[in-house]
């Protein structure tokens, strides 16, 4: 009886560690593969083609039940023959007509070649934008979009744009001048000429003789009355004798 109850006890005591490790373990585990960004490979092994050339393709159902997010790529295997045209204007997509788009609803991610080629092509479209977006071939003026080569999904926010996928940031703004501190625009400077000594000393600027000038003409009328002086002492002194 002893025995027993020792050999529970230690069954018991070794439970509660093994349930804590795989705690640890569970917790451990990266994300499911589901939550990753996913490529859906368009038609899957039909390609990208209108219905004359695979009749009965039906791209809207291929789409119907996936579900797209922000950073998935579709991949569209299918030759120089057929265009691979996005839009988020309805409009567009129910006209197989992408000629009269806006600058930034529409983009021609592969366009057709300008004469007919079977040359395989595969391209890459990466999901950039929330919402109902569009594609279909715009080549042979809408005849393939009308023939089936077209398709609408919606596209969630799910994990957001990965690092490598998001616009760049626009460069920040400099400092603004606070108000009532002067601006120097170093662009143009004026000419600006040193005067030349000669120049200082001819004139001042209001248009009088400069100082020196004024100087030295005082100084001759200064001496002026006493010359007069001595020449009358001098010939009264003459006269006398």
């Amino acid at each position: 009886m002893m025995l027993q109850l020792a050999a529970g006890g230690r069954r018991r005591s070794l439970a509660m560690p093994l349930m804590m490790c795989l705690a640890v373990a569970l917790l451990a585990v990266p994300p499911r593969a589901a939550d990753a960004y996913k490529n859906y490979t368009v038609g899957e092994d039909k390609g990208w083609y209108d219905g004359l050339a695979i009749p009965g393709i039906d791209y809207q159902e291929w789409a119907d039940g996936k579900n797209f997010s922000l950073g998935d790529f579709l991949i569209f295997n299918t030759d120089k023959n057929h265009s691979v045209v996005q839009t988020r204007n309805a409009t567009l997509y129910k006209s197989c007509d992408y000629f009269d788009s806006g600058l930034d609803d529409t983009v021609e991610w592969s366009a057709a070649a300008p004469e007919f080629s079977k040359d395989a092509v595969t391209v890459a479209v990466p999901l950039l934008k929330e919402g109902r977006t569009y594609f279909f071939s715009g080549n042979y003026d809408g005849e393939q979009c009308e023939n089936g080569q077209r398709f609408s999904i919606d596209v969630a926010h799910g994990q957001g744009l990965p690092p490598d996928l998001r616009p760049p940031a626009a460069p920040a703004p400099g400092p603004a001048a606070p108000d009532g501190v002067a601006t120097f625009n170093f662009d143009h400077p004026k000419n600006v000429t040193t005067p030349n000594a000669s120049d200082v000393d001819d004139d001042d600027d209001d248009g009088e003789p400069s100082r020196s000038r004024r100087a030295s003409t005082g100084s001759a009328s200064r001496l002026g009355p006493g010359l007069a002086v001595t020449l009358l002492l001098i010939a009264g002194l003459f006269f006398a004798v």
